[in-house]
């Protein structure tokens, strides 16, 4: 027994020594970094923190990169952090996952804010059985194959390649469940698109990737190839986008892989600079021929994607779609707020160019109104519609359809991170590192999405309903009004009081 003893303190001493060895060995490898980051930091003259402070002022960035992400969990309240805050992202990841999202002890939104809606809820609400399924809507009358959408609520333009194939394929086959349709996004039509088997509306960018030729000019051969798959049902012609109005993208070269290349049409290897317009577009007649060209080459309903600022240029839309006949007009147009989306852009345009939806929507449809153009073209809209009050005010306005991008985002489960552009995104959506990707499981994440879709839906009719009406197609605008600056709350049909028909000749 005393010499199990013995053994056992000998074990202990020398496991002590090691130990002590260890952290002395730690200890002259921190006191050694530290020296050497201390020369490094007197010797920079980049950084004033750095030269003035050594080694102490590098903790003034350490804390400047995670305070974006500290801040959404510690210290911004629910209300109040941007581009969307705490509640509207909780309302969203719920509704992904199928749980219940009633609120109790009264609502945290602050009602009397500038800008607030307020829907009005009326004595004599439609009960379950006076309503009506959601009101079916032709787009495309006057192309070979018209396209009746499933739903009211859409899945926006997003790209393979600035999104993963993972996020791809979960959004196409959520996007199947639910009966919403799947924009492609400027980056061309992909395997991951087609694998859900949702209906697909192919966006043509400025740079035609998918449908272009060798020069990069728009190629009838391949909007025929394109148009040859049965779930493509419309064409989308971006004239331009929320996050970067007036600009055009790099793809740079690294980003160019094979499969890249395979479906954007473009070299291995080599940067792809898209221009910030159609070069051929250079007029409203320019813009209706192109229309023209690809809804007569594919035999599928077209229509235009921008983000409003001068507006001069839709008179004269107008007049010339009189001029040409019904059948010239774009089948829809696709309205983008300008206050960003899931692209990355410079901020001077993503914060300071363009009109927001709140403007231009109303703007865009009564100008279609007073030119008796409004029931010829079909009206879409996004622009952070990831909540049912959102899509039921853009229903007040005169949307046809509601499409959304960041908010499928988040039902596939993001959480803001804020790094969609630096191919670290730690939820595996927006990268292309295989390890990040892992953790996206497609057939998982395909539920989320059409629950997402499901509950948004189900709750904007909830609003309607609650107004009176039977379907939220009929939610005009003086069933909601918004909060003005005195706190007072105005009717929307007086802000943005009803045109007059065909007022304009």
């Amino acid at each position: 027994m005393e010499f199990l003893n013995q053994d056992f303190v000998r074990f202990i001493t020398a496991t002590l020594q090691i130990l002590a060895s260890l952290f002395i060995f730690v200890m002259g490898v921190g006191i050694a970094a530290i020296l050497v980051m201390y020369v490094v930091d007197k010797s920079q003259t980049q950084q004033t923190i750095r030269r003035n402070y050594p080694v102490i002022g590098r903790f003034r960035y350490f804390f400047e990169h995670i305070g974006e992400f500290f801040r959404q969990y510690f210290f911004a309240s629910d209300r109040e952090e941007l581009p969307f805050n705490r509640a509207q992202r909780s309302w969203v990841y719920r509704a992904a996952k199928g749980v219940d999202s009633t609120v109790a002890f009264g609502s945290t939104k602050p009602i009397k804010d500038r800008g607030s809606i307020l829907f009005l809820n009326c004595p004599y609400p439609t009960l379950a059985e006076d309503a009506l399924d959601i009101d079916s809507v032709v787009i495309g009358p006057h192309s070979s194959t018209p396209y009746r959408p499933g739903s009211l609520f859409n899945i926006s333009g997003m790209s393979y390649g600035a999104l993963s194939g993972p996020a791809i394929q979960a959004l196409s086959k959520g996007a199947k469940v639910a009966n919403c349709w799947y924009n492609t996004g400027e980056g061309g039509l992909s395997d991951h698109h087609l694998k859900g088997g949702c209906d697909i509306v192919f966006q043509i960018g400025t740079a035609k990737y998918g449908v272009r030729d060798q020069e990069g000019n728009l190629s009838d051969e391949r909007l025929k190839e394109v148009a040859s798959h049965p779930q493509v049902r419309m064409f989308e012609i971006k004239l331009s986008q929320g996050a970067k109005p007036g600009k055009g993208g790099i793809l740079p070269g690294n980003k160019v892989t094979e499969e890249i290349s395979r479906i954007r049409l473009i070299p291995v290897g080599k940067d792809s600079i898209s221009p910030n317009r159609h070069p051929e577009i250079n007029s409203t007649s320019d813009l209706l021929n192109m229309i023209d060209r690809v809804r007569t080459v594919t035999g599928k309903p077209c229509g235009i994607k921008f983000v409003l600022g001068a507006t001069n240029w839709l008179d004269d839309l107008c007049k010339e779609i009189h001029k040409r006949g019904m059948d010239s007009a774009p089948d829809f147009v696709t309205i983008d707020s300008c206050d960003g989306g899931t692209g990355a852009a410079p901020m001077a345009l993503m914060d300071d160019v363009g009109l927001p939806l709140r403007e231009s929507l109303p703007y865009v449809h009564d100008r279609f109104m007073q030119h008796g153009l409004r029931d010829r073209i079909r009206i879409i809209c996004s622009g952070k519609m990831i909540n049912p009050t959102d899509v039921a005010w853009a229903l007040c306005m005169g949307a046809d359809f509601v499409v959304s991008a960041r908010g499928f985002m988040l039902a596939l489960g993001c959480i803001q991170a804020l790094q969609c552009n630096k191919n670290t995104c730690p939820t595996g959506i927006t990268t292309h590192n295989k390890q990040l990707q892992r953790g996206l499981v497609p057939k998982d994440k395909a539920k989320r999405v059409a629950s997402y879709h499901d509950n948004l839906v189900h709750d904007v009719e909830l609003i309607s309903h609650s107004c009176g009406v039977k379907e939220p197609r009929r939610l005009r605008r003086y069933h909601a009004r918004q909060v003005m600056e005195n706190g007072l709350s105005v009717s929307l049909d007086e802000l943005y009081p009803y045109p007059e028909v065909g007022a304009v000749k």
